[in-house]
């Protein structure tokens, strides 16, 4: 139990009041007496009143899982034994992997209430609701009560699938589930045989198969596709500086919500997709596998990836994703950086990974930075932040462009774009036949 600040503006200000007899006229110091009476009656009756903290139960409900930078709800169910109405204010504690909640109040009619506390997840990992602090004051309002409920419930924290729900409803609805899907068969274009039709005006000439025209004494045109069964790993960068928030959100939750999308698109498509996470050293790897099933295995692949303090190594990160593929591979990096002169070792592992395989470098951009480059410069400190933010920029252009010398293709986006422009890449390479 503690006094209120009702109860120190009680006594504090009631000092002066009772004092002014005292120095009129001596002999009515019992004032002073009675003055503290009244004030030790009024808190022990509020004592009294109070609803102790053994008739306070309460019962907390968490979500199952939330979204990596999205805010989840719990719902506190607040139950008084023997009080009519009750206003509790409530705190909670949480790890470090939820943002900080102010206290809220609640209150309680015929005994029973509810409270919301929001849930602002900032990293992925074990989210904790470690334990709730309630504090409610006496009907006096002199005296307030404090109970401490250990909580300890575990709220997981995932990666953000809202984007491949999205690519899913955008791109494979029910009617493209039975007649094909929109970004897996290109008739007409590809190396890979899909039927044998009668010839018509406006099919390609070059695919006439004269064998089966002398045997149905009629022309006979062979129609191809794009080709499946493509391997893909998808590679994210888990070093030090991808654990900076953009837009509220680590880098490396944006890379590994851009690489699931495209997992997605790549399995529906036909292709085997894998996954692969580093920082210091190898954190992550999973073989590239087809198929529907292979989705679950690559999320939860990519939830256990972990925020590294360590600067990466791309010698032992690149060279070691190198000697696991076997076959010629769509590599999809998603990285950062920030200047030349720290990605030498960085340039010199992509350029090894093109020769044998296909890579696709994305390099997720803090918009932060292009609008301090593109501000009017009102003052001398804004002037000297936008020279450096273009003087990055142009760092920043000047390695994309060694890497595209070398044979990778570049993305350099913004984590709310890298998604789109990430598949509609993947989407281009399989229309062009480069993927093989």
């Amino acid at each position: 139990m503690r006094p209120t600040t009702r109860t120190l503006l009680f006594a504090f200000g009631g000092f002066p009041l009772a004092l002014l007899p005292a120095l009129g006229a001596p002999a009515l110091w019992p004032v002073w007496l009675v003055y503290l009476g009244a004030v030790g009656l009024l808190l022990g009756a509020d004592i009294v009143l109070s609803l102790p903290p053994r008739r306070i139960a309460s019962e907390l409900e968490t979500p199952p899982q939330i979204q990596i930078g999205e805010t989840g709800r719990a719902t506190l169910h607040l139950a008084a034994e023997g009080a009519e109405t009750l206003r509790i204010d409530v705190r909670p504690t949480l790890s470090g992997r939820f943002e900080p909640v102010e206290s809220g109040s609640t209150r309680l009619e015929d005994g029973r209430g509810q409270a919301t506390i929001p849930l602002v997840s900032l990293r992925r990992g074990r989210g904790v609701v470690e334990r709730l602090w309630l504090r409610w004051s006496g009907p006096l309002g002199l005296i307030a009560r404090h109970k401490v409920v250990s909580i300890d419930r575990d709220v997981p924290i995932v990666p953000n699938l809202a984007p491949v729900r999205s690519l899913a409803l955008r791109y494979f609805t029910p009617r493209e589930s039975t007649v094909g899907l929109k970004v897996e068969r290109y008739v007409g274009d590809g190396s890979e045989f899909e039927s044998m039709r009668e010839y018509v005006q406006g099919l390609d000439p070059r695919g006439m198969s004269w064998r089966q025209t002398a045997r149905h004494r009629k022309l006979i045109c062979q129609e191809f596709r794009a080709e499946r069964n493509h391997a893909v790993v998808v590679a994210v960068d888990a070093g030090r500086l991808m654990s900076e928030p953009v837009a509220g959100v680590p880098k490396v939750d944006h890379a590994v919500t851009a690489g699931l999308v495209l997992a997605y698109a790549a399995l529906r498509t036909g292709d085997r997709v894998g996954f692969y996470a580093f920082d210091a050293k190898p954190q992550q790897w999973m073989e590239p596998t087809a198929g529907a099933a292979a989705f679950p295995r690559i999320s939860h692949r990519a939830s256990e990836v972990d925020y590294a303090e360590a600067e990466t190594n791309y010698t032992l990160g690149l060279a070691e994703l190198g000697v696991r593929l076997r076959r010629r591979t769509l590599v999809v990096l998603l990285t950062d950086f920030v200047d030349s002169i720290t990605t030498e070792l960085m340039i010199e592992h992509v350029a090894h990974l093109t020769r044998k395989h296909l890579v696709v470098f994305v390099a997720l951009s803090d918009p932060a930075w292009h609008e301090l480059a593109g501000a009017a410069p009102h003052t001398t400190s804004a002037l000297y932040e936008a020279v450096v933010a273009a003087e990055f920029g142009t760092e920043r252009e000047k390695v994309l462009q060694r890497l595209r010398r070398l044979g990778a293709i570049c993305i350099d986006a913004p984590p709310a774009r890298v998604s789109t422009d990430l598949v509609n890449q993947y989407i281009d390479l399989k229309r062009r036949e480069v993927l093989g």
